[in-house]
């Protein structure tokens, strides 16, 4: 990550940040193509670090699937890593699984990078590849990392940030956990979206057709 992008990642999550708070009391909108209650879009056949193919219809006999895009080289992506770690290994035994997507194409984001990163930390969890960016843009992800939690008939209940700070050593509601924790006694979550909180997805432009 360059000085310059790392200062303008810094910034806007500053801008969001501020607003996080206010966003867990008024119901907004922050996502422009799926909202809470929607079906999950599906992906298939997206290739992990494992290097095999997975696929939500894959994970039906999970009651929450735990939807994260990522990448390795936001610092924000990074230091939640910990925490979602934790998560998969405290509610494995409960039916809920996490799944981590990664659609950043740069060089220190791809397979073979992804590989080592998960070798690294030991993911307990599927970390998976979408080089079309296309899963990102179905769930109208923009942000590392940005959570969604699809309940057991695959409909979205929550979407945004894992917890209230993106600094790990200073979280005090984990938005995610609390989720999952209602879903699990079949109760209807108490907070079902945040502002998401991370580095942008650097999606790639589409070039134009120059016209004959």
């Amino acid at each position: 990550m360059t000085l310059r992008t790392s200062q303008a990642c810094l910034c806007l999550c500053f801008l969001l940040m501020i607003t996080m708070e206010a966003a867990e009391l008024a119901a907004a909108d922050y996502n422009t193509v799926v909202d809470v209650g929607d079906t999950a879009p599906e992906w298939k056949n997206l290739i992990g670090t494992d290097d095999k193919p997975h696929s939500l219809a894959d994970l039906q006999d999970r009651d929450v699937v735990v939807v994260v895009f990522t990448c390795n080289s936001c610092p924000y992506a990074v230091d939640a890593e910990d925490r979602v770690i934790a998560l998969q290994q405290e509610y494995e035994s409960k039916g809920v699984v996490v799944v981590a997507i990664n659609v950043n194409t740069n060089e220190e984001d791809r397979m073979p990078a992804m590989k080592q990163r998960a070798a690294k930390k030991e993911f307990p969890f599927s970390y998976l590849f979408d080089e079309s960016q296309q899963i990102a843009k179905d769930y109208g992800a923009i942000h590392t990392p940005q959570f969604f939690v699809l309940d057991k008939d695959r409909k979205i209940v929550y979407m945004g940030s894992l917890d209230d700070s993106p600094d790990g050593k200073k979280v005090t509601k984990h938005y995610v956990r609390s989720v999952i924790e209602s879903l699990l006694k079949m109760e209807r979550p108490e907070i079902s979206e945040t502002v998401p909180v991370g580095c942008g997805i650097r999606f790639e432009r589409e070039r134009r057709r120059r016209s004959r």
